[in-house]
């Protein structure tokens, strides 16, 4: 999937989920409209894994039209210099945002 995303891309989108043990989700294959849930630091939503799928779960009451968010807390494989962390750059204007959508800046 990753090989794929790298050759393909989407539009500078990234659809892929990691499960726990390694498998990778490539939403853009036939994904639902949930891969287009966006980052915040304080997400309305949750991930739960469960058998090899994804389930989002709200984290409170949703209000109609309001968006949905989870955090990415995304992992990347290359150094994270001040170019590669400006490319995951958070700008969700939630209190207390942690400047990055890094798992590794949480």
């Amino acid at each position: 999937a990753v090989r794929r995303h790298r050759r393909e891309g989407v539009d500078g989108h990234t659809f892929l989920f990691g499960l726990s043990d390694g498998t990778v989700i490539d939403g853009s294959r036939g994904g639902n409209s949930a891969r287009w849930l966006n980052h915040a630091c304080a997400p309305n939503c949750e991930t739960i894994e469960d058998q090899g799928r994804i389930f989002i779960h709200t984290l409170r009451a949703i209000e109609p039209g309001e968006e949905l968010f989870i955090e990415y807390l995304l992992a990347i494989d290359d150094p994270a210099n001040k170019e590669v962390r400006a490319q995951y750059a958070c700008r969700c204007a939630a209190s207390g945002c942690r400047q990055s959508m890094l798992a590794d800046a949480a």
